[in-house]
């Protein structure tokens, strides 16, 4: 079957290209990005020669014994130096990750440190001959910091020092506390009497990997010492590096003013897409294009931006909508992603420098040529009827239409059926039922002895489209509810002046459709059996056969992202934008905590 042109109905005319970005814009992207490529793997490279340094015999024997001798420092700096060379060598790898995403604090940190390491190399040279080499290279990366500074712009999370302060003296004091209690609960594998004084030193020099001046008869408490006491304190520095480190994760809020211009261009340019109207759910931000024709609306969730849909507005507005929403992600150290765009926007993304990968398929319904003739339909006509003849009635209404008191009760209806305390949906869902705020919604429902037992949300889809936005029912309603709802809405939309309904999106439709034809590989075969395993939680499966009885005509819908190693950052923050996992809750209140 060929693919729809979705905008054919739109009384805008056929669909138009959209235009290309600012070749400019793209030439400062394209140097920014070479510079910042260049750093990374700069870092990376020190990074790898700051651990040699700590793990190899030659080096390690010159940091613990000539240059400590050299210095005339205790025996206790040798250790000390290794380990703080080793922290130092993880430390860079992961502020590496930072610099990728053009963090200032990550650069801030990173020219500290290879500043430090420049000057701990350049002595190891001058004792040795051996750090030379590491001194040159680590002084090469100062250089190159310093001159790519303007790059490196990202803001870091508000909160994200005094946090880092805080997790850092928790875990510290945590360690020194608990290293102290195993030497003063079990003074008699202690050798002597040492005094508080003692015990405090050698708890507070165990958190750097150092032994300090108690003396233990039994080895094993030595050994435990400085292994719980070296855990906390690596602890405390990753746990203070991530907060310190980590993109700002801002509460989603949809100001009135967004909401309005918003608005304002649905109502110019909504048919575009199935999906513009979900750009108003109140957890998403709005970036707007320099003209104000154009708009992405996106929510930030594990470091990464994700919007949904294409860009809201015109489409010669596009790039202006994209340029300003990937500099915003720039601004805050965010991967830029998006989610369901349609053919058309996914070529508008992969000219501003994305990827894009066909990621399911939408199902669309065309009103006047629909029919529950023929063989294909009898699943559809028979659990149509079946459900009518238990008595089963529909009313099809705009929610302009509806009470306030019936809305409530159909919103509280709607929320007592959820299967979860989690609102699912993301880039096809409103996150609201029945609200003022949405007139030209369009309200389902199916009733039984004066009771409702099913519901279904539209959102308009431009002037004559609807989209799905919400399907529930009672759960002890009848098999076939949701089925009627859509035939008898399907009936009425005529004379709602509606010409095209869209229905769920089909995560990897086409796979699943591979996988069942005859002569399809092992490949295939194997990758629908996955997808169907993974049904029995996400409803892969289930939704693709809802959809496919209907018998509609399949839209691809794409993901777009920077680089194929951003996609599992993204995955995680599009199953939990979509209510259907990611990050735990209990992580998520410990984190905000």
């Amino acid at each position: 079957m060929a693919r729809p042109e979705l905008s054919r109905s739109c009384p805008e005319g056929p669909p138009r290209a959209p235009a290309r970005p600012d070749p400019a814009a793209q030439r400062r992207r394209r140097a920014g990005t070479a510079a910042i490529r260049a750093v990374v793997w700069s870092t990376r490279l020190v990074a790898v020669l700051t651990l040699a340094t700590a793990l190899f015999p030659t080096p390690r024997r010159v940091l613990g014994g000539e240059l400590r001798s050299v210095l005339g420092l205790p025996p206790a700096a040798g250790l000390a130096g290794v380990v703080i060379t080793l922290v130092a060598g993880v430390g860079l790898l992961l502020l590496a990750t930072g610099l990728r995403r053009r963090k200032h604090r990550a650069w801030a940190l990173a020219v500290g440190l290879t500043a430090v390491l420049t000057i701990v190399n350049l002595l190891h040279g001058a004792v040795s001959g051996h750090g030379v080499v590491a001194g040159l290279t680590s002084a090469g990366l100062l250089v190159a910091l310093v001159m790519c500074r303007r790059w490196f712009v990202a803001r870091p999370d508000p909160g994200g020092l005094g946090r880092a302060l805080l997790v850092l003296t928790q875990l510290a004091a945590a360690g020194f506390g608990l290293v102290w209690l195993l030497i003063a609960l079990d003074d008699r594998r202690v050798v002597g009497h040492p005094g508080a004084a003692a015990q405090a030193e050698h708890a507070a020099l165990s958190l750097v990997g150092v032994s300090g001046p108690v003396q233990f008869r039994a080895g094993w408490l030595d050994d435990l010492t400085a292994t719980v006491g070296l855990a906390f304190g690596v602890a405390a520095v990753l746990a203070a590096g991530y907060f310190l480190l980590r993109s700002p994760e801002p509460r989603p809020r949809l100001t009135a003013d967004d909401e309005s211009r918003l608005r304002s261009l649905l109502a110019r340019h909504g048919g575009r897409d199935s999906l513009g109207y979900f750009a108003l759910r109140r957890d998403k931000g709005a970036v707007f294009s320099p003209t104000g024709k154009s708009a992405v609306s996106y929510r930030a969730l594990v470091g990464v931006a994700l919007a949904s849909g294409d860009p809201v507005g015109d489409v010669e507005a596009w790039p202006g909508a994209i340029e300003a929403f990937l500099a915003e992600c720039v601004a805050h150290g965010w991967v830029p992603a998006v989610l369901g765009c349609s053919e058309r926007g996914a070529t508008a993304w992969a000219r501003a420098g994305l990827d894009a990968l066909e990621l399911g398929d939408e199902a669309v319904l065309d009103v006047a040529g629909f029919s529950l003739e023929g063989r294909p339909m009898r699943g559809i006509r028979q659990a149509a009827a079946r459900v009518k003849r238990a008595g089963y009635s529909v009313r099809v209404r705009r929610l302009a239409e509806v009470g306030d008191a019936d809305a409530g009760e159909l919103a509280a209806l709607a929320s007592s059926w959820r299967g979860g305390d989690v609102e699912r949906g993301y880039s096809m869902a409103l996150s609201r039922v029945c609200d003022p705020a949405d007139p030209a919604a369009v309200v389902v429902t199916a009733e039984l002895d004066g009771r409702v037992r099913g519901l279904l949300q539209f959102v308009p889809w431009g002037s004559d489209g609807l989209s799905l936005d919400l399907m529930r029912r009672d759960p002890d309603a009848d098999n076939g509810v949701n089925e009627l709802m859509i035939v008898e809405l399907l009936a009425t939309a005529p004379s709602l002046g509606v010409a095209r309904v869209s229905l769920n999106f089909a995560v990897f439709r086409a796979a699943l459709e591979r996988g069942e034809r005859i002569g399809a590989g092992p490949v295939a075969r194997l990758w629908a059996r996955v997808l169907r395993i993974a049904s029995r939680w996400w409803q892969i499966d289930s939704l693709y056969r809802f959809n496919a009885k209907f018998r509609p005509v399949w839209a691809p819908r794409f993901v777009a992202f920077p680089r194929a190693r951003d996609l599992p950052r993204i995955l995680v923050a599009a199953l939990e934008a979509e209510g259907f996992g990611g990050r735990p809750p209990a992580a998520l209140r410990l984190l905000r905590r």
